[in-house]
């Protein structure tokens, strides 16, 4: 992969995230993959394959919303550490099966296995009450309602 691609492909985000008012993805699946790297070094390498051989051809070329792109990333990051499913969490608080990335939407995997903590895939801009109350319990693991400005 050549470094003209890789910066294509981070301006082509850069300028989506710019935009939208988006927060950045990136560091999330960072952690994502250090974790894939100590568990399942055969899905860390899987990760880093696509990561090469599909993302950033596709966010350089051209082809669609790089942030979507870089969800469906993090949700295929979140599937390889913990296999579950996927859903979007609305301004009400209300549960969504995953059906594409929606900007207004808490993005959130939640691992089949019982009593582990869901993985955030995705923030939106701005969370709703309902939506922070709902990343503190299922990803933080908070049991308290926390004041938040």
């Amino acid at each position: 992969m050549s470094e003209t691609l890789i910066t294509t492909a981070e301006q082509a985000l850069e300028a989506a995230l710019a935009t939208s008012g988006a927060r950045d993805p990136r560091d999330f699946y960072r952690e994502r993959l250090r974790e894939l790297k100590q568990v399942n070094p055969e899905s860390y390498r899987a990760a880093v394959t696509y990561y090469r051989e599909v993302l950033i051809p596709e966010v350089a070329g051209g082809a669609g919303n790089p942030l979507d792109a870089w969800i469906e990333y993090g949700r295929t990051l979140a599937e390889a550490l913990a296999p579950g499913r996927t859903v979007s969490i609305d301004e009400t608080g209300k549960s969504h099966n995953y059906e594409g990335v929606d900007s207004s939407g808490l993005i959130l995997h939640l691992p089949q296995e019982t009593g582990a903590r869901a993985l955030l895939v995705s923030l939106p801009v701005t969370m709703s009450s309902a939506q922070r109350a709902t990343y503190d319990v299922l990803v933080k693991g908070k049991q308290r309602a926390q004041e938040h400005p």
